[in-house]
């Protein structure tokens, strides 16, 4: 009996006290199940073995930085165990001990700053917003959704700077598109490109056709720019002097001049002889005038200027389309990025987008629309005793919008006193349930009454 006692204790001996025991660590993100040590395996000692403590604390170390290397389990997905089906259960992987939330390390820096309120009842706050968004406000953020139209526009005024020629472009479009405001953008560009090229900047000449008297005025103010005197009555029009100047090297100016004609449809005449005379001072020899025209008809050049595609002196032709709803509502939002608070609600200003891009794509009626919703907002502001701040709504918008795009007829029909609209009520009315083309008032008010 003691023979056997002895022996089932040799088989069954305890773990040498050098070896540490293992940790949670180690347990889990073991390499294999076989480096688990089993209960009924024998632990030779370190003597018998053969080896030394130092070799075995070496072995260690390996292990430890196997365990620690990117190819091991411990950098595999936190929710599966690195020993599943082994028959041991791996702890997960917890998160590193940040003082932040896992949520806001994680998107923090994508969520976007809160803007501060918007006071309306602020009168500076009020008027920052319509000034925002009058039509004669240019934006401090550039125009946007006209970058192909500029892009070509100024490419044409750039060829003909360096080749120092002179040419004729015609824009035209919708009202409200950005014509006149591209057209700008584009001076401003060439204007910045030849000072950068080290070449002579060009002058600039923007001639509204409203504010002239008489058409054949504009011959007169071309001239002006190129400061030459004027030829006393009865000799040389400012119309022959610009002919003759651009027709012989010696008078001709050395100096590119950027015309710029805004409107450009009132100088339709009956002869059109202003007009065609206008496009047909860039094909003179030595003329400097790069002629931009802008007007809202789309065939002017095809219908009023036949006798330049004759000569092949066709103007460039650029058109501006009408804005489309996504581009509505981003000039709208790019204006009132000057604020420091929302005005607006987003479906506000989309359903604004998209009535005036059906309507008519008009950006400056989509403006004062906007513009109309903040009055109507600020009237209600008035007549409430609410101090709390709110913003424009859906339905402040929907007001402003019926009101823009309401058919003149019934806005007369709302002008009239409360008894001819009932009048007026009673009258459909007959003529509606019935099949006469005419009646008397008494009739009328006597079906009704």
């Amino acid at each position: 009996t003691s023979s056997k006692f002895s022996l089932h204790r040799q088989i069954q001996s305890p773990i040498p006290d050098s070896l540490p025991m293992p940790t949670l660590r180690s347990a889990t993100l073991s390499p294999a199940p076989a480096a688990t040590p089993s209960p009924t395996a024998v632990t030779p000692s370190p003597a018998a073995a053969g080896t030394t403590p130092s070799s075995a604390a070496k072995r260690r170390m390996t292990a430890r930085r196997a365990a620690d290397s990117p190819d091991s389990p411990q950098f595999a997905s936190p929710h599966k165990s690195p020993l599943a089906g082994s028959g041991h259960f791996g702890a997960p992987k917890m998160l590193s001990g940040s003082p932040k939330s896992s949520r806001k390390r994680l998107y923090g820096d994508l969520v976007p700053a809160e803007r501060p309120k918007w006071n309306p009842r602020d009168p500076a706050q009020m008027q920052a917003v319509k000034e925002a968004l009058h039509v004669a406000t240019t934006p401090s953020c550039g125009l946007v959704c006209r970058d192909d139209e500029q892009r070509r526009v100024f490419e044409f005024c750039k060829a003909c700077v360096q080749q120092e020629r002179a040419g004729s472009l015609y824009v035209c479009g919708c009202p409200g598109t950005g014509k006149t405001l591209s057209i700008s953008k584009v001076k401003q560009s060439v204007s910045r490109w030849a000072d950068e090229m080290g070449m002579e900047t060009p002058d600039d000449l923007s001639i509204n056709c409203t504010n002239l008297g008489n058409t054949s005025d504009i011959f007169g103010k071309i001239l002006e720019k190129f400061q030459v005197r004027k030829k006393a009555s009865g000799k040389l029009s400012p119309l022959q002097q610009l002919q003759r100047m651009f027709s012989h090297k010696e008078s001709a100016p050395r100096r590119m001049l950027l015309v710029v004609v805004d409107e450009m449809d009132y100088l339709i005449t009956r002869d059109r002889a202003v007009l065609h005379d206008l496009f047909m001072l860039t094909t003179l020899q030595f003329s400097r005038c790069i002629l931009i025209g802008i007007a809202n008809a789309i065939d002017l050049a095809d219908r009023f200027l036949p006798k330049l595609e004759s000569l092949n002196c066709k103007p460039l032709v650029i058109t501006f389309r009408a804005y489309s709803k996504d581009q509505i509502s981003n000039i709208i939002n790019h204006r009132l990025k000057v604020l420091e608070y929302d005005v607006f609600e987003p479906m506000a200003i989309e359903f604004c987008a998209r009535k005036v891009a059906a309507a008519t794509g008009d950006m400056r009626k989509a403006l004062g629309v906007c513009r109309s919703a903040v009055e109507i907002f600020e009237s209600g502001l008035q007549d409430s005793s609410d101090k709390g701040a709110g913003v424009v709504t859906f339905d402040h918008m929907d007001i402003a919008l019926s009101k823009v795009f309401k058919p003149a007829v019934v806005n007369n029909i709302l002008c009239l006193p409360q008894h001819q609209q009932m009048v007026l009520c009673a009258l459909a009315n007959t003529f509606q349930h019935s099949r006469k083309k005419a009646t008397t008032l008494g009739e009328s008010s006597t079906n009704h009454t």
